[in-house]
């Protein structure tokens, strides 16, 4: 396709008002052609530096009939930045700069003139689109400004992080901008809130509901939150957030910031602002401090208005190694001897939310050589790992689990970790790729190690594959660490030391203390800072093989297996009690659950 006719005679009408000589104009002509198209010969020129740009784009405004705005001196507003994603203003050489009088946007563009530019702009944004004319250099140089370098790997969202916190002020200009709102009520499910004033759409664009937003996640993170709950109530919002796995409410701001709130997540996470009736998933990345974050956006109606909740992943977290989890050295030792087995699979079980898919990544880690050739199937992928080709399940258009295995057999892999197996076509493909070759890894969803073979059992898989295939099962949960700053001496229940063996008044080391916290700012006076793992490795030998293959009962599979070693959840969690890592309270309550007792 050739240029717009305007541009066609830019040279000639520069050459007509003396601003560049005929000859100037070819070699200008001359450079674009080298860049095969990569290059506007009014790019080229402003590189040769043979006339000031404002004159050559001056030129240009009159002939594409759009005005040209100076974008290295103009104004930003950071209300708009977010509301395209970044990968499409970058291929098209644009950055959004305001708000329209109509309340559409106002882009500066390389090419204001190219109607499919102006088309697919208007559909993102989903608004009317005002165009102006930019130097296609400074519009590339202020986008990084704005947006970051890297922005289009992870969009931005420009966290304030060294701005002080100033909710009420923010919430009360949020409030201010809604003034005028004649027929409030609360929008039920399958409802539309008829409101006067300012809409919740245009409310999200503000600069209030951004600083709002932004320390929120700026808080959450600097608090190490996983989850940020955001629960409409009756009269107002509830805002917990999940940190060393329990919800702690951090505030209630009243009710008419729900909307705004909720959707400026949305315009963050590319997800449809005006549909509420329907639950939505989307995603953003942010940066702090120089780390990148993943946030994974969730919403749902409900009876008040939508729930939104935000899972926050930090990037660098699966980088911490197998040495940070808290295994003891000699678990650590049987895994990582485990791990480097030419084929077989290693299971990881326990609930949601109790660490395997950091663990797994973190063996991932530890194997991923130049020489390994290693691919991933999950649902989604959580963390990108250098030099591993991960694949995301998408059901819609037919790549499940099983499907995405069938295909990895062809991809020469050394090691395949699936994200989860939930059903026998995936087992069995599993199973085929550790028969002939390959290390599996993978997860189920069962209380203890032992349980995985009943597990695989029950969905149909024979248990001479088992035996043949699972190399060993590691069961783990995740306990809170006795916060180190306000850690002190304490008796815990006579009853809970029983429990575990422990007769207080005849203790087997009369010389130990027990710890525990008790609460301080650090640990946001919880008693509680961090967490780590209780682990329970069981690894396949003969006796169990035999044992499965027999179908022998759960009980004699777990006693087998305590007899070649396997230290149950609850005896190595009580040796992190012991060593004053966390509580016997804490042990209880993360592991005594029915048939782990």
């Amino acid at each position: 396709m050739g240029a717009p006719r305007g541009r066609r005679s830019l040279g000639k009408v520069l050459v007509q008002r003396g601003i560049l000589t005929e000859d100037q104009i070819r070699q200008a002509l001359e450079r674009q052609a080298e860049s095969k198209g990569a290059k506007k010969l009014e790019d080229a020129i402003v590189e040769m530096d043979v006339a000031p740009a404002e004159q050559v784009f001056a030129v240009l405004s009159e002939l594409v009939n759009v005005p040209f705005i100076d974008i290295a001196t103009a104004q930003v507003d950071e209300g708009v930045v977010n509301l395209v994603p970044f990968d499409v203003i970058e291929r098209i050489n644009a950055i959004p700069i305001a708000r329209a009088d109509d309340g559409g946007l106002v882009f500066v563009m390389a090419e204001p003139d190219e109607i499919s530019h102006l088309d697919e702009l208007r559909r993102r944004a989903n608004c009317p689109i005002t165009a102006r004319l930019g130097i296609a250099r400074d519009i590339k140089a202020r986008r990084s400004e704005v947006y970051g370098t890297g922005a289009a790997a992870t969009p931005a969202v420009g966290l304030d992080i060294d701005g002080p916190t100033d909710y009420d002020q923010a919430f009360t200009e949020v409030a201010a901008g809604q003034a005028g709102r004649s027929t409030q009520r609360t929008a039920g499910i399958g409802e539309v809130a008829e409101l006067s004033g300012m809409s919740d759409e245009k409310a999200a664009s503000t600069a209030p509901i951004i600083r709002i937003v932004n320390m929120l996640l700026k808080r959450a993170i600097a608090e190490g939150a996983s989850d940020v709950h955001i629960e409409p109530q009756r009269e107002n919002v509830r805002i917990r957030y999940r940190i060393d796995g329990d919800l702690r409410e951090v505030m209630t701001p009243p009710k008419h910031v729900h909307g705004p709130l909720i959707s400026r997540m949305k315009i963050m996470a590319d997800m449809d602002i005006a549909e509420r009736r329907v639950p939505q998933d989307g995603r953003v990345g942010v940066r702090m401090d120089g780390r990148v974050f993943d946030l994974r956006v969730s919403t749902i109606p409900t009876a008040n208005g939508e729930k939104c909740v935000f899972r926050i992943l930090d990037q660098q977290s699966v980088m911490i190694g197998l040495e940070k989890l808290g295994f003891f050295p000699e678990i650590q030792a049987q895994l990582e001897r485990l791990i480097v087995q030419p084929n077989g699979i290693l299971l990881s079980t326990g609930p949601t939310g109790h660490g395997k898919t950091t663990t797994q990544y973190s063996v991932l880690n530890k194997i991923n050589t130049i020489e390994k050739n290693i691919i991933t199937i999950e649902d989604p992928v959580e963390y990108q790992l250098s030099g591993i080709s991960q694949v995301p399940v998408n059901r819609k258009a037919g790549l499940t689990f099983a499907n995405a295995l069938r295909s990895f057999l062809r991809q020469d892999p050394d090691i395949i970790m699936v994200g989860e197996i939930r059903d026998l076509e995936t087992a069995d493909i599993a199973i085929e790729a550790s028969l002939t070759g390959h290390l599996v890894l993978s997860t189920l969803h069962t209380n203890d190690s032992p349980s995985a073979v009943t597990r695989l059992v029950d969905m149909g898989v024979e248990p001479f594959l088992i035996s043949a295939s699972v190399i060993g099962v590691l069961a783990q949960r995740l306990v809170r660490k006795v916060c180190t700053n306000c850690r002190q001496e304490y008796s815990p229940p006579r009853d809970l030391l029983l429990g575990f063996n422990w007769d207080p008044d005849n203790p087997p080391d009369p010389s130990h203390k027990f710890t525990h916290g008790v609460g301080c700012e650090i640990c946001g006076f919880t008693g509680y800072k961090g967490r780590m793992g209780i682990f329970e490795l069981m690894e396949m030998n003969g006796e169990l093989a035999e044992l499965i293959v027999r179908r022998a009962p759960l009980a004699e599979i777990d006693e087998a297996a305590r007899s070649a070693g396997m230290k149950k959840l609850r005896e190595d969690g009580w040796a992190k009690v012991l060593n004053g890592s966390t509580t016997a309270e804490e042990l209880v309550r993360k592991v005594m659950t029915a048939g782990v007792y």
